[in-house]
């Protein structure tokens, strides 16, 4: 909502110095959010006054183009000119070009002098041109910045002005004006209007508001027999609220429509970000943005019959104002006469009825309409109008024949009109619910002591009834606050008027003993190991289609997997729920590496959706009520398994390419090494074995599981059919583990080994073993046949070929011995490595290669 300050002024204590950012400053204090602030002024400078045209010679240029050279006067006759400056003549008679031809010698235009500067740092100064010297220039409404109309210039009598010339024109125009614009929140329609601003402007700086209604109401005729005929039947209201309340009727006859709109009007609706169109849309624009109430004009001359207030008939359409022909729904509610349909209530008109410049006789329209059928018919027809944003969010039902008497008298005024004797106001209104208020109640819910006569002050002011009772008050809401309806709403009030900063600022204290959850430490600690050892932490979105969940969820194809279908979803692409986490890291992978980034290692934490036998409820426990614990049972039985996991992808290479640096491609290693540092920081022993997984490779795919059994996923490199499918980076390597079972599995305690301060002695030792025994498996053999002794086991080597039988492989060790009490000897470490050897070969036929 765009305030002009000058308007604001007539209905509030605004200082006469006061900017727009003052305005803003105080309406902040009462919960009003600032916008922005508009200042015409500052995109338009003067010199440019009111001018009279003296002569005009038309002459036609080589280029075909007819433009006049005129004489015009910017003082009145007899006075020198004060103003100084190059370009600008003494004697207050200006030689300017002008390209429009709309004017006439002896009109009064508005010329814009050498020095002026007009929107778009357009500078006037005196140039040659056509033959010659153009010292200035006489303005466009489009070049004043006030309009869109360039076809001419600015003919001030078209305005209805005959200024003294040389009076400055940005100030006849109201071009010196600003405002202030402000956030309106969807439960303070009320602030829709400059009547509601005041109001709370004066709340802001505790002065007694005027309402500009209450000058007008005086004025305001009763009901009469003869009004124009309105019939409201709404036999289709939404959720039980009938969908008109109230409806004010007047006419206004011998009206001139083509009369033009006062600057004053034009002006002030231009800063509040109206476009001036025709004096009776002007009218009603102007009331609507003065007193909140929306006005519809009808030209009374293509009325037939009277009027009505009806849903639509399936079928039906309307042409409305814009041009287009709309199909009806039966939920809209519309306005009729003897025709048929002649407006969207409360969102616009049709264009059958429309007011131009031949219409003599108008019916002035004031009514309430619900919201929700307004805010309904305007999302259908995505056809949003400064009406219909007034209406779904509440309009004063009390203010519709003030809106209609100050709309006639304005009609009367300046178009010359006739108050037609009847008028109508069919009215179904319902006084606002009082409220019970507790004595209590707002200190208990703010922490401020208010005393008794600062509730009932701030009430009132706010313009409630406010009635002591026993236990309290009785407080009847004012008319246009609809969103005032428990006491929780009065303390906000009270709170917000007097003052949020009375309200004090007390951190709470945490209870002593409390802090992370075992759990949630050892997630903490995963996740900064991670990102100590490079990794980056991301997080992307839960949702997948389902293919994905059929493909990661099960580690042979055509496994059936349950999943969690989104009643919502953002798209049907993505409508379910994961089952993993890689298919959401995989495509933020694919993002980062069509943006140039080449080198990635990226990880989540974070939930995935098992559904179990049981999905959802059979029913929704009411609202307002604590449902008993059977039906507590039920609905969460009805809620998937969400373990947390943990994934990481890595693609490209482990460094930046420098001159003292040797990148290395990321492998399965790293995928598996990644796992491994997971489990090694809770202190979970991992155990590691070849498997199969539907989207890894073949041959290079871990399947990972704690030393008792359990399983926690999988590691490896992706199969290439996937990498290529999914446009991944080549030889992308993945690992994912269920977080929530390795954390169960958490020993506690990390066991830092003692350092043996005695040599250790180092054996290797080539196994020939058959090709399909995994070298994880030949490693665990050994470490369990070395015993005590051996400090250390890794695979230096696996060879297949020449010298080895087909369908085997040698597998090489680097097996290193150490004695925490003594140094070993060469017998010593022999004889465990032996040992070492005879488990290997009773356990997987190993033979030692010659």
């Amino acid at each position: 909502m765009r305030v002009p300050l000058s308007w604001l002024r007539e209905h509030a204590p605004v200082p006469a110095d006061a900017t727009a950012e003052d305005v803003l400053a105080a309406l902040v204090t009462v919960g009003l959010e600032e916008e922005d602030v508009h200042r015409p002024a500052d995109h338009l400078k003067g010199p440019v006054v009111v001018g009279q045209v003296l002569s005009k010679e038309p002459e036609t240029h080589s280029n075909g183009k007819t433009v006049n050279w005129c004489t015009v006067r910017v003082v009145p006759e007899g006075q020198e000119q004060t103003l100084t400056g190059e370009g600008i003549d003494p004697s207050g008679v200006q030689g300017v070009i002008c390209g429009a031809h709309n004017f006439e010698v002896g009109d009064k235009v508005v010329v814009t002098l050498p020095g002026a500067v007009l929107p778009g740092d357009f500078r006037i100064s005196a140039r040659r041109t056509y033959g010659h010297t153009s010292a200035g220039m006489i303005a466009s409404v489009r070049e004043l910045g006030i309009g869109e109309d360039h076809d001419g210039i600015l003919v001030l009598s078209t305005l209805g002005l005959d200024p003294e010339l040389g009076t400055d024109a940005l100030e006849l125009l109201g071009l010196h004006d600003e405002a202030a614009e402000i956030n309106v929140t969807p439960d303070r329609g009320y602030a829709f209007s400059i009547r509601g601003v005041a109001r709370e402007y004066c709340h802001a700086v505790h002065e007694p508001f005027t309402d500009p209604a209450g000058t007008v109401a005086p004025r305001v005729p009763a009901p009469t027999a003869d009004g124009f005929p309105v019939a409201v039947e709404d036999d289709a209201p939404i959720h039980g609220n009938p969908g008109c309340t109230r409806f004010v009727a007047r006419t206004v006859t011998g009206i001139d429509a083509s009369a033009p709109t006062p600057p004053w009007m034009s002006a002030r609706l231009r800063l509040a970000g109206i476009r001036s169109i025709s004096l009776p849309v002007d009218v009603s624009n102007y009331v609507m943005l003065e007193l909140g109430q929306p006005l519809h004009f009808y030209d009374l001359g293509t009325l037939t019959g009277g009027i009505g207030v009806r849903r639509a008939a399936p079928g039906e359409t309307l042409t409305t104002l814009d041009g287009k022909r709309r199909t009806l729904d039966p939920e809209d509610l519309l306005i009729t006469d003897g025709s048929g349909p002649i407006g969207l209530a409360g969102v616009m008109g049709g264009a059958a009825t429309e007011v131009s410049d031949a219409t003599v006789d108008v019916l002035v329209e004031a009514a309430r309409f619900d919201e929700v059928s307004i805010a309904r018919t305007t999302r259908r027809h995505r056809l949003p109008s400064e009406a219909s944003k007034r209406f779904e969010r509440g309009v004063d039902p009390q203010i519709a024949p003030v809106a209609a008497q100050r709309a006639v008298e304005l009609l009367m005024e300046l178009a010359g009109g006739t108050a037609g004797p009847g008028v109508t106001d069919v009215d179904a209104t319902t006084a606002p619910a009082p409220i019970e208020l507790p004595w209590d109640h707002p200190s208990r819910r703010t922490g401020v002591e208010y005393t008794a006569e600062q509730v009932v002050a701030t009430l009132t002011e706010l313009g409630a009834q406010v009635e002591a009772t026993d236990d309290g008050w009785r407080v009847v809401p004012p008319s246009w606050r609809p969103d005032l309806v428990e006491k929780e709403d009065l303390v906000e009030e009270i709170a917000r008027l007097v003052g949020y900063d009375a309200i004090p600022s007390r951190l709470p204290v945490a209870p002593p003993g409390r802090g992370l959850t075992a759990e949630q430490q050892a997630r903490k600690r995963v996740a900064d190991a991670l990102a100590a050892a490079g990794l980056t932490e991301v997080l992307a979105y839960p949702f997948v289609a389902q293919a994905d969940n059929e493909l990661w969820g099960a580690p042979e194809p055509g496994v059936p997997v349950p999943s969690v279908k989104l009643a919502n979803p953002i798209s049907e692409a993505q409508g379910m729920l994961r089952v993993s986490l890689l298919p959401g890291l995989l495509e933020v992978l694919r993002r980062n590496t069509s943006r140039g980034f080449r080198d990635l290692a990226l990880y989540e934490v974070g939930r995935v959706f098992r559904p179990g036998e049981q999905l959802g409820s059979a029913s929704i426990p009411p609202l307002g009520a604590r449902p008993d614990p059977a039906v507590l049972e039920e609905l969460e039985a009805g809620l998937p398994a969400q373990p947390r996991h943990l994934a990481a992808v890595l693609a490209g290479k482990d460094a930046a390419e420098g001159p003292w640096t040797a990148p290395r491609a990321f492998d399965w290693q790293d995928a598996l090494d990644t796992a491994r540092l997971a489990a090694e920081v809770l202190g979970v022993e991992l155990t590691v074995r070849q498997g199969t997984h539907q989207a890894f490779h073949p041959g290079r795919t871990a399947v990972l599981a704690t030393a008792d059994g359990t399983p926690l996923g999988y590691a490896g490199e992706l199969h290439p059919q996937l990498v290529a499918a999914q446009d991944l980076p080549e030889r992308t390597v993945a690992m994912e583990l269920n977080l929530s079972s390795l954390t169960a599995a958490e020993s506690g305690v990390v066991q830092a080994r003692p350092i043996s301060g005695y040599p250790a002695a180092t054996q290797d030792v080539a196994l020939v073993v058959d090709a399909s025994v995994p070298a994880a498996e030949l490693r665990a053999a050994l470490e369990e046949g070395a015993g005590e002794l051996l400090e250390d086991v890794r695979v230096f080597d696996v060879y297949q070929g020449p010298g080895i039988e087909e369908g085997r492989k040698s597998v090489a060790f680097a097996l290193r011995f150490r004695a925490p009490d003594r140094t070993l000897t060469a017998d010593e470490a022999s004889a465990a490595r032996e040992a070492a050897v005879a488990v290997a070969a009773e356990r997987h036929g190993a033979v030692l290669r010659g």
